[in-house]
Parts: C-alpha cells; structure tokens; sequence
C-alpha cells in the first residue's frame, strides 16, 4: 500500500473511532486529592484505550445522596457512580441504577470471580444485581496475639472466647481486657454495637426477640467493664493498643499501617521505636464473631459498588465500569490499599490475581511498605476472606434504608451506655430499644 493511502486509511480509522466516543461523567466520593489524581489516572487510561473521555466529579460523602435525588429529578444523573452500600437499595428501587447494566458486566466478568456476599447484597432477583462491587472492608477485633498464645487462648472470635479472654488478661492498670466505645455522640460507637449485635445474629429490622438482643448487651457490659472510665471512641482505643495496654479492640483495617510504625501521627508507643513494626508481628486480627445464638457468626462490611444510572450513555459506562473491574483495577486498589480489600479477587487466567497484586501494594504516609511484607499469608487470606461474609443491619430484610436511620439517630448508643453505666436493666434496655425502633420508618 502505498504511504499516502495508509496515512488515509489510519486517518479514516481515527476518525471513525472519534465518532463513536462518549464523554461520560463519574462521581467519586473518593475526594481527597491525591485520590481524585489516581482516579484521573484510570480516566486518562480509559480513555486512550477506546476514546471515550471521563469526567471525573469529586462529591462529598453525605452529600451524594441529596445531590443524587436532584439530579434524578432533573434527568441530568451522571453516567457512573461510585456509592457505598447503603443506597444500593433505594437507588435501585427508584429507578437510578440500571440494573440490566450492572448484571451484564459482572456476567462479563464472571460472577464466580467476585466474593459472593458482596453479590449477594447487590442481588435484585431474577439474576440481576443493582451495582457492581468493587471493594470493601471488614471491622476487625484487633488482639494481642502473642499475650493469647502465652495464656493459652483461643482466638477472640466468639462471646465466649472474649469473655475468657477479658477475665485471663484484664488487671484495670498495666492491662485493659477490651477497650470498648463509651461515647455515645459517635458514629465509631454505633459501628462497635452493630458489629457486636450482628454475631449473635440481632437486627434491630429482623428480630422481634428480645433474647438475642440482651445476649449481646451482655457481652458489650463485659467490655466496657474491662475498659478505662471515661468516654472513649477510636482514640483512646488505639492510643492504649498501640502503648500495649490493651488486649483487645475493634478497629478499622485503617489501623494496619500505623501498627507497623509507617504513620508518624499514630506511633505504637509500645516500646522507644516509633517505626517499629514489633506490635504489628505481635497482632492477630478476627473479622468474624460469633455469639451462642448465631454460631456461625458474621461480620460488619463497608462494601463499595459501582453502579451505571438510567441516565447513562449505557454501552460507554458498561465499557468504563468493565475496565475500572479488569485492567484498571489497579488504579482503585491503590487508592487505599489498607481499606480497599479486593472484592473481585481474580480473573479467568489467576483466580488470586487482584489479591495477589493488592498484598503487594505500598500502605502508610510517612514510610510505606506492602501488607505483604508486614503481615504473614494467613492474616491477609484472612482479612480478605471477611467480605465474604460481612453483613450489616437491614440486609437480609430488604430494609438497608430504616435500618441506616435507625443507626444514624444514635439510640442504640444512648440506651446502651445507660446499661452500661448500671441505670437500668438488660431487659429495661431491650425494651427501650424496641420502643424506639418501633418510632422509626
């Protein structure tokens, strides 16, 4: 071929191509902007690969759903969203997810690819799913390993092993047993509660029983009383830890690189090296507790999706989510490796591929290091393994959206402390949580 028919041919090829691109809109409440740049870095990829141009929109967390609703109203929704779980169902209800959509790429995936609990929470019926899982994390109990192993303890994964636990290691000077969430104005304390009510299989939405109920407030009694006085959230649960004065807390897996000494501002304190990563070799981690009505157990899940709306431009945001899920996956993992866990763990040619690649991705800020060279294979199996089965209020019942009112009014925490603090009874506090979730629709 002569060289000016092939510079017309390549010409006409671009051309054509440039014709078929789409300029599609993403919302992201990933807004910190080192985040936004690493998105903008999976856009630009996208984008060289098939032409169509993303715009990447920052929107603050809990303004995504106000700024969803009126953006519904006025037809202009953005073509993707990235959205936490707790608007899969109403989205999905009102008309803002295409579910059609979300099924066809995770069937291009391969479903078998994914953890299933995350599918499963997405499932809208007749094999549909509302969203695509992207990533997520599990709440962890956060032990002394090796004071366990020394006492010859079981792991804490269980009311049971707790309680023993609590009354093997628990001083009230040199060693807290727990240190359990007091303060009831935060958010920290309800997402302790919940995890905590979850395992012996209590939902404020699905249990009409008090048994289950007050089972679990038992055992919350018991870590608080093993905890210092005063009103404590995830700062003072950590400071102790990491000064290696407590057994046990519940802590995000945002806690794993500073356990290793990588963020200057939340130094283990346990010894006179703030870069060690001696309490990170002497920590065990448990996403899933079980209490002695719900032996199975479960977990708390923040799990993370991403759904096309019914305003997209649909076959060019089938084609950005396919790749944010595929090649590009990357690019989310990276964002925070520490809390963004792999929810899609591999593909056709390495079913580990993505969890492979997330164990080996640097955490920290002011030193970093993969989790991979901190923490032995079993404990990252083991956090990831958790999505698998995490859980939250409302799931199960097709009622995610009252059971999030009822955890954002805070009433669990105000009744609980009151518990806590001797003012009334178990049953007195069963009774006071019923009467107040019955007041919520």
């Amino acid at each position: 071929m002569p060289k000016s028919l092939g510079t017309a041919a390549i010409g006409a090829i671009l051309a054509a191509q440039m014709a078929h691109a789409e300029t599609i809109t993403f919302w992201t409440p990933e807004e910190q902007p080192d985040r936004v740049a690493i998105q903008e870095e999976m856009a630009a990829a996208f984008s060289a690969k098939t032409g169509h141009e993303v715009e990447v929109v920052p929107v603050t967390e809990k303004d995504l759903g106000t700024r969803m609703t009126a953006a519904f109203a006025a037809g202009d929704m953005p073509d993707v969203v990235y959205h936490s779980i707790q608007y899969l169902q109403p989205w999905a209800e009102a008309g803002v997810l295409d579910t059609g959509a979300a099924s066809e790429v995770i069937e291009a995936l391969g479903a078998g690819t994914f953890a299933a609990r995350p599918l499963d929470i997405a499932s809208v019926g007749d094999g549909e799913y509302a969203s695509v899982p992207v990533d997520g994390w599990t709440q962890m109990v956060v032990y002394r390993k090796d004071l366990f192993e020394e006492n010859g303890l079981a792991a804490p994964d269980s009311y049971e092993n707790i309680a023993a636990a609590i009354d093997k290691l628990h001083d009230g000077e040199n060693m807290f047993g727990f240190v359990a969430a007091t303060k009831i104005d935060e958010t920290f304390m309800i997402q302790v509660l919940e995890h905590v009510l979850l395992a012996n299989g209590y939902s404020p939405v699905g249990d009409d029983s008090d048994s289950k109920l007050i089972e679990a407030l038992d055992i919350y009694k018991k870590m608080a009383a093993a905890s210092p006085e005063g009103e404590l959230y995830w700062k003072q649960s950590r400071e102790l830890y990491f000064a290696g004065k407590a057994a046990m807390i519940i802590w995000s897996p945002f806690i794993m690189d500073e356990l290793a000494g990588l963020r200057d501002s939340a130094p283990p304190t346990i010894n006179d090296d703030p870069t060690s990563r001696e309490l990170a070799s002497r920590t065990g981690f448990v996403t899933r507790i079980s209490g002695p009505s719900n032996p199975e157990g479960a977990g708390w899940a923040d799990i993370r999706y991403m759904g096309v709306t019914t305003d997209a431009d649909t076959d060019a945001a089938i084609e950005f989510v396919n790749f944010v899920m595929d090649e590009g996956y990357s690019y989310i993992l990276r964002i925070a490796p520490e809390g963004k866990f792999p929810v899609r763990r591999g593909n056709a040619s390495d079913p580990e591929a993505y969890v492979k690649e997330w164990a080996s991705l640097p955490v920290g800020v002011d030193r970093k290091a993969p989790l991979a060279d901190i923490y032995p294979q079993d404990v990252i199996d083991n956090i990831v393994a958790g999505l698998s089965t995490g859980d939250r209020w409302g799931l199960n019942e097709g009622q995610l959206n009252r059971a999030s009112k009822i955890v954002n009014s805070l009433l669990f925490n105000r009744i609980v402390r009151e518990y806590i603090d001797d003012n009334i009874s178990a049953e007195e506090a069963a009774a006071m949580i019923r009467e107040e979730v019955a007041k919520i629709e």
